[in-house]
């Protein structure tokens, strides 16, 4: 990956430094649901592990929310190896939902995460309705968790995975009989791998949805010609990295132009920029996945970053940006600026 796409170039450099001053002066908070974020980044399920194991590294209270690994009712050893093979532009990986189960994390897990400050967002995950009932039933009332993803899209799995949750009328019914169970956010991770996404957003958002995560990552498959064989334990896994960014940015504005309720991008978010870009399509929040693979503290990095650029083009509020280029027209010509991208005009500054 060039140093342009994964952030550690010059300019990249350049941008927090020049915007770290001013960085404070930018209002990024946004809300998802009834939960109130600091920022809109989140680390994404599956690529920050359950996060108490990033916490030497960064201080998870900087961040928006964490997303833990997928929790199973019973603990899953995951697929056999080989599970990880890097492609050009991205990754596959194969891990199928390897978790310490429910009880441990309940445990061991959600105890350290509460001595570090983080804001806690559950992802969980079952074969059928009722085990995804018993999961949330078990943590509705743990106080450190702050909201539930419910990853109905995990394409390493034999059963309970993408395919099986690609019906809409199952959407709706099983988020029906979850949002009977708490009040906390119910965010449901859609796969891209689908028909229709926007099918899929409608039904989460009638069966009581408070948010959308768009999308998982895409099937994909790799092969070593001289071995003769997959480069994965399975024929295929799922594609996460930037190869998969401008797929992921138009199920994402596709998801967001369906409903109402708030939609978190994901998919290939590199640097600040790109995760600028998933909030100007529609997105409310954004979640960094395969980046921290590369370096741990990448979601913090994004973070300064977006807030850099925004300060740096005169936005104080993260509000004006969101959204300002839903529904944009094709390009034509020579691009012309946009008011949406302008800088804010001297006169809507006030002091607060």
């Amino acid at each position: 990956m060039s140093a342009r796409r994964n952030g550690t170039g010059a300019a990249s450099r350049t941008a927090r430094r020049d915007g770290a001053a001013a960085g404070s002066a930018v209002d990024l908070r946004v809300r998802i649901g009834s939960l109130a974020l600091r920022n809109p980044i989140l680390t994404a399920s599956g690529t920050f592990g359950y996060g108490d194991e990033y916490a030497h590294i960064i201080d998870l209270r900087l961040l928006g929310g964490v997303i833990t690994k997928t929790i199973t009712l019973a603990p899953r050893p995951g697929n056999a190896p080989v599970r990880i093979a890097e492609t050009a532009s991205g990754m596959l990986n194969s891990i199928g939902l390897e978790n310490v189960g429910l009880e441990r994390y309940v445990r061991e897990k959600l105890p350290k995460l509460r001595s570090l400050g983080a804001t806690v967002i559950v992802s969980v995950g079952g074969e059928t309705p009722r085990e995804l009932v018993r999961l949330v039933e078990a943590l509705a009332d743990a106080p450190d968790v702050a909201g539930f993803e419910i990853n109905f899209s995990c394409p390493n799995v034999s059963k309970g995975g993408a395919r099986y949750w690609a019906v809409p009328r199952r959407l709706e019914r099983t988020l029906g009989a979850l949002r009977r169970l708490t009040r906390r956010p119910l965010i449901a991770k859609l796969s891209p791998d689908v028909t229709s996404i926007s099918d899929l957003a409608r039904a989460c958002e009638q069966g009581g949805a408070d948010a959308l995560t768009a999308v998982n990552t895409f099937v994909g498959m790799a092969v070593d010609l001289e071995a003769g064989r997959n480069r994965l334990n399975r024929a295929t896994g799922g594609l996460s990295g930037p190869a998969i960014k401008p797929l992921a940015l138009a199920r994402c504005a596709e998801a967001a132009a369906a409903v109402k309720i708030p939609v978190i991008g994901s998919g290939g978010v590199m640097n600040g920029r790109d995760a600028l870009e998933f909030l100007a399509i529609g997105a409310r929040a954004v979640q960094v996945g395969t980046l921290s693979f590369i370096r741990p503290r990448a979601a913090l990095e994004v973070v300064e970053e977006m807030t850099s650029w925004l300060a740096a083009h005169g936005h104080r509020s993260l509000d004006r940006w969101i959204g300002c280029l839903a529904g944009a027209p094709a390009a034509s010509g020579p691009p012309a600026p946009s008011p949406a991208l302008a800088p804010a005009p001297a006169r809507e500054e006030v002091h607060r």
